[in-house]
């Protein structure tokens, strides 16, 4: 698959995020990179959660959720496999950005 396909498979996923989240999602931005540069990871999520943010956050870089195309690709079995593991990665990095950690994010079945 090409890195455009994939790109698409990405934007495919944010756009099933609820205008709920989308809306309330604040400064974060989400990339696309071929692997992690030392672990094998499907994404990521880098920055300071919503639920950590206090006053003295202002002036931060933007919170980054970088999907890790590879890794990805390497386990899927289809196109369609991708698009699941992709969607299943962005919801679960984005979960991050609003402070849900892994032990939950595993007990709602998103880990």
């Amino acid at each position: 698959m090409s890195r455009p396909q994939f790109e698409d498979l990405v934007s495919e996923a944010l756009d099933l995020i609820p205008s709920e989240f989308t809306s309330v999602m604040d400064n974060v931005v989400v990339l696309v990179e071929d692997h992690h540069p030392t672990r094998s990871l499907y994404g990521l999520y880098h920055g300071v959660a919503l639920t950590s943010r206090t006053s003295q956050y202002s002036g931060h870089l933007p919170d980054t959720i970088t999907i890790y195309r590879d890794p990805i690709l390497a386990h899927a079995r289809d196109v369609e496999s991708a698009r699941e593991q992709v969607a299943t990665t962005v919801i679960h990095e984005i979960a991050h950005h609003f402070g849900i950690d892994d032990d939950r994010l595993e007990e709602l079945g998103w880990g």
